[in-house]
């Protein structure tokens, strides 16, 4: 599956801005703070991310349920 897969639902980040598809995620972690991208959950993510892109299928969903983790996790730390 190509990076440019979309995701069946959106993933919100902040109130107004969504990551449609799967390069837009991965473009996302990588604009994080290098410590940040580090950080067991966003290692996670990172990893279905990859695997979404080169197997498809339900990793996609894995992936975006990876992303909602990760950023849920980062606003606990809030």
């Amino acid at each position: 599956m190509p990076w440019s897969t979309a995701f069946d639902d959106p993933v919100r980040v902040g109130h107004k801005r969504k990551l449609l598809t799967l390069q837009e995620a991965a473009d996302y972690v990588m604009r994080l703070p290098e410590d940040a991208q580090h950080q067991a959950h966003w290692q996670t993510a990172i990893e279905t991310l990859i695997n979404a892109a080169e197997t498809g299928g339900g990793w996609v969903m894995f992936a975006r349920i990876a992303m909602l983790r990760a950023l849920n996790a980062d606003s606990r730390r809030e």
